[in-house]
């Protein structure tokens, strides 16, 4: 009895503690924005390495491809571009590279290459924990809106198949429809239009430090989920105002978080 009083108290203020951390965020996030309040009535998700535990394929694919047309190019790479759009990524890496922009041609010849890779990687895997968080997210009445820079079909058209009931077509903003994919705002400030909610009334889960950009750039609370190979860091240098290590984490803090603002 003494030890399981003794593991009950350590919970309780392990849970303080964490409800201290979201509360300075928050109180953070508001001063600097200069918002009124913030209670969140809708959840954008980002959708590979949050959703799906895709990254490490597209990761792979990314270096075959820019591999067999002579670019330079490494799995870290493709982690810290992730979010962008896929011919962005390729212009971003010919600019660098080659002094130019792609052509075209070669955005086609290389993205064509890329998604073949990707295809052949197989099945991808749900991200650990998505599941459950979508569930309980969902059970409590929050709006829950997909926000993703990836163009692969399979992977867009497989949520209805993963996640039944969770996302509608009318709720989500993908690579086809935006001029200016991430880091740029324009992604979330679409979904936010669709929502039609005010932006201290959205929380966004975002892995991508493009992404974690793209979300401040659009006004938004962002908390990183980091299940990638990326020093925490690096998400909190590009704005992120919260950092957790694991879809897990945020699935088991997400009342604590909930207690720090309502």
């Amino acid at each position: 009895m003494c030890l399981l009083a003794d593991n009950i108290a350590k919970l309780s203020i392990f849970a303080q503690i964490l409800e201290k951390m979201f509360s300075s965020a928050i109180r953070s996030f508001l001063l600097q924005k200069q918002y009124p309040f913030f209670h969140p009535k809708a959840v954008f998700f980002d959708m590979d390495g949050v959703l799906f535990d895709s990254m490490k394929f597209h990761a792979s694919s990314w270096v075959k491809a820019m591999n067999a047309v002579n670019i330079p190019f490494t799995k870290y790479e493709a982690y810290m571009n992730e979010g962008r759009t896929g011919h962005s990524t390729i212009d971003d890496v010919y600019h660098r590279l080659l002094g130019r922009g792609a052509s075209e041609e070669e955005k086609r010849k290389i993205y064509s290459l890329k998604s073949a890779y990707f295809e052949a990687c197989g099945p991808t895997p749900k991200m650990a924990y998505a599941q459950e968080l979508l569930d309980k997210i969902k059970t409590k009445g929050y709006d829950i809106f997909l926000v993703t820079g990836s163009g692969q079909p399979t992977l867009i058209n497989s949520l209805q198949e993963h996640f039944p009931g969770v996302f509608q077509k009318e709720k989500m903003v993908t690579a086809f429809d935006v001029k200016h994919g991430k880091p740029a705002p324009e992604p979330y400030l679409k979904a936010l239009q669709k929502s039609g909610v005010c932006p201290w009334e959205v929380v966004v889960i975002e892995n991508a430090p493009l992404g974690v950009e793209a979300s401040v750039a659009a006004g938004l609370f962002t908390i990183a989920v980091n299940t990638g190979p990326l020093e925490p860091e690096v998400l909190a240098k590009n704005g992120a105002n919260v950092v957790l290590d694991s879809m897990e984490q945020l699935f088991r803090e997400w009342e604590p978080f909930e207690d720090s603002w309502k």
